[in-house]
């Protein structure tokens, strides 16, 4: 049997098990489900057991096509496991659930500041740390509990192997538990106790062990197939151009969020209030960066019913001046403390050009994210947007460089796959695709009038 990498890839909205041709990284299979949220009690969580009994039938199924000889485990961030003796001591946090801003004056006072976090002040449970904190003094005698605290890629590590385990990369990710210039843990992490519960941490390609053996049972798996540490979803796609290109880039993770990581650009002109941060990526390395949950703007400005738009529908919106202003997720990214509104009442559009209209706010925004973190060099877009012609065209013209959709694989699960082999045997990234030639017309007074408005 051809051997293979099995990538278990869980984004906001869904989870997906892929499994790819270990030489040449070619998807072989991939399932999907829904990343359903349980309402609780004791608050809206992660439906762990779901994912994991789906995870462990498409092992099963994916066996018997391949010998798979390695797994790798890539998640969203923001989320974070508190494991007790035996298993969670607290279920896992849907990060959009309010309840960690029941204490947000007094997390404010004890998070530390931007230049040594590089972490902005989110709402909800989007602060890791201000989920520990929450859950800490809503929860204390299930906290009390805790024998250690995971990032969410290392829980799923845990259930395979048994082992606890730590890794950068989410604790890099807006946590507030990490400290991105000292590439170490947080002064917050430090005098809360929590790193005390932190386990040792390993790269994110290091093996951490075998699969248990009532999985290798289970599944039919090999008692010897390996588990790396895993990684955060962003910092996946980010992994294979690190590898490959030379300085400076930018890479676009697009999904339910837009994450923006302006590879070898500067810390010093990032804006904590309009989505500006550093991540650590797969070397704990600090990277620029701006967020934006742009792909859940999307869906609502298009009501989850995108429709391809035609030249007419583009040339239409651009000459009515048809926008959407920003911004349609609270709290969030360049825009953030802005209500989002319309130009125009949007149930009088045809599907096109509100699809057309809700295209060129994302490159709008996207380009927004850009300016703010300093990017440089190409632009490649990972993940849905990847596909969306009018978002590459109008972002081309936006910031006068290549933009380059690349609409393979998501890169995510890519980027996981490249941790069973680890940074020493990269393998060659596939040949860029031609990059997206510039939209005209009167785009540019387009956006110029956007600008204003969005900044007003």
């Amino acid at each position: 049997m051809q051997k293979a990498v099995a990538v278990l890839d869980i984004g906001k909205s869904n989870a997906k098990l892929a499994l790819l041709d270990l030489d040449t990284r070619e998807i072989l299979a991939i399932r999907t489900r829904r990343n359903t949220v349980r309402p609780g009690p004791p608050y809206p969580h992660f439906d762990v057991d779901g994912i994991w009994d789906w995870f462990l039938e498409g092992l099963a199924e994916f066996s018997r096509e391949a010998e798979i000889t390695a797994i790798s485990t890539t998640t969203h961030g923001a989320a974070i496991a508190v494991l007790g003796e035996d298993g969670l001591a607290l279920p896992v946090l849907d990060y959009e659930h309010p309840g960690p801003d029941e204490f947000a004056d007094d997390y404010r006072s004890a998070r530390g500041d931007f230049a040594e976090i590089l972490s902005p002040d989110l709402p909800g449970g989007l602060n890791a740390g201000r989920q520990l904190f929450w859950l800490a003094r809503r929860f204390p005698a299930e906290f009390a509990k805790a024998k250690a605290i995971v990032p969410y890629p290392q829980y799923w590590v845990w259930r395979l192997t048994g082992k606890r385990v730590a890794e950068a990369t989410s604790f890099g990710a807006h946590s507030d538990l990490w400290n991105g210039r000292d590439q170490t843990y947080s002064r917050l992490a430090d005098e809360q106790g929590w790193t005390a519960l932190f386990p040792p941490r390993l790269a994110a390609w290091d093996t951490v062990g075998p699969v248990l053996p009532e999985i290798a049972e289970r599944t039919g798996l090999s008692p010897e197939c390996r588990v790396v540490a895993g990684i955060h979803d962003s910092n996946a796609s980010l992994l294979p151009h690190i590898l490959a290109r030379p300085l400076p880039f930018t890479v676009i993770s697009t999904g339910t969020w837009m994450i923006s990581f302006a590879a070898g650009g500067s810390l010093d002109h990032l804006h904590p209030e309009r989505g500006g941060l550093a991540y650590a990526d797969a070397f704990a390395r600090p990277v620029p960066s701006a967020m934006s949950m742009a792909g859940r703007e999307f869906e609502i400005l298009t009501e989850g019913k995108a429709a391809e738009p035609s030249e007419a529908d583009t040339r239409s919106v651009i000459e009515r001046r048809v926008m959407a202003l920003p911004g349609f997720v609270a709290g969030n990214g360049p825009f953030g403390r802005r209500k989002g509104s319309w130009s125009i009442d949007p149930a009088t559009l045809p599907p096109g050009e509100r699809t057309a209209a809700a295209s060129l706010y994302v490159a709008l925004v996207a380009e927004t994210c850009l300016t703010l973190t300093g990017a440089q060099g190409p632009v490649l877009i990972e993940g849905p947007f990847a596909k969306n012609r009018l978002f590459l065209s109008a972002l081309a013209a936006l910031v006068d460089r290549p933009v380059i959709g690349r609409p393979d694989a998501t890169g995510t699960t890519e980027g996981a796959a490249l941790l069973a082999d680890g940074p020493d045997h990269p393998h060659a990234a596939a040949p860029d695709p031609a990059p997206a030639e510039p939209l005209g017309g009167d785009f540019a007074a387009y956006a110029a009038l956007w600008k204003k408005l969005a900044e007003s």
